[in-house]
């Protein structure tokens, strides 16, 4: 059995509202520091360390090592997808869009660079330990920590 009713002006005031959002379909265009990501792929190195965070400037600042200059030409080339093991390289606006595959000690956790990453280092998107999960109490534990909880 269904009820005809009429709609509120706050409803139909709602739905014209959701339907603009949707006919618009402007997606916001990225913007790091308050330039672009062309902008930020044009400059060079020097202009690029005044506005990335302390930590990164000083990781670029100092030499790269033997690994990271690897992963540096591999990111430069055509290829899509790299498969490393660094993970304390620094993010720039070169590597957007790129695939990695980043090992975490266990296994490789496959990731896109985005440019929300830029300045972060490639170890913070694969993360190294499991969320801990408790089961029940072990053998030996006291009266007191026996009690579980019913769900």
């Amino acid at each position: 059995m269904t009820v005809n009713r009429q709609a509120s002006v706050k409803s139909i005031r709602r739905r014209s509202r959701k339907s603009q959002k949707v006919t618009l379909g402007r997606a916001k265009e990225f913007r790091y520091r308050n330039f672009t990501l062309d902008e930020l792929k044009k400059m060079d190195k020097d202009q690029l360390m005044k506005i990335l965070p302390a930590r990164a400037r000083r990781s670029l600042k100092r030499e790269m090592g033997i690994d990271q200059i690897k992963l540096y030409e591999n990111l430069m080339g055509p290829k899509k997808q790299i498969k490393t093991h660094v993970r304390d390289m620094v993010i720039l606006p070169r590597y957007v869009g790129k695939i990695i595959e980043l090992y975490n000690g266990n296994s490789y956790v496959k990731f896109e660079i985005r440019g929300e990453m830029i300045g972060h280092y490639l170890g913070e998107f694969a993360l190294t330990r499991k969320e801990v999960k408790h089961s029940g109490p072990g053998v030996g534990a006291t009266r007191s920590s026996k009690f579980m909880p019913l769900k």
